[in-house]
């Protein structure tokens, strides 16, 4: 078995799930060591309100 599931036992697609706008500035957003954690992480929050992710650096602070 491959892929993400839930606590119920259902597979979780997280393309399926639009990504967070925070996501879309972060370094780590197209960075393939960084998939499994970053879908985990949207996964985990799909329902909340607000989405809090810890790793996240934005890609575009380090140009400056």
């Amino acid at each position: 078995m491959n892929g993400y599931f839930g606590d119920d036992g259902n597979e979780l697609n997280p393309d399926l799930y639009p990504k967070p706008v925070m996501c879309l500035s972060c370094i780590k957003d197209d960075d393939p060591n960084e998939e499994i954690l970053c879908n985990l992480t949207r996964l985990d929050q799909k329902e909340d309100e607000e989405f809090i992710c810890f790793a996240y650096e934005n890609k575009y602070q380090k140009i400056i």
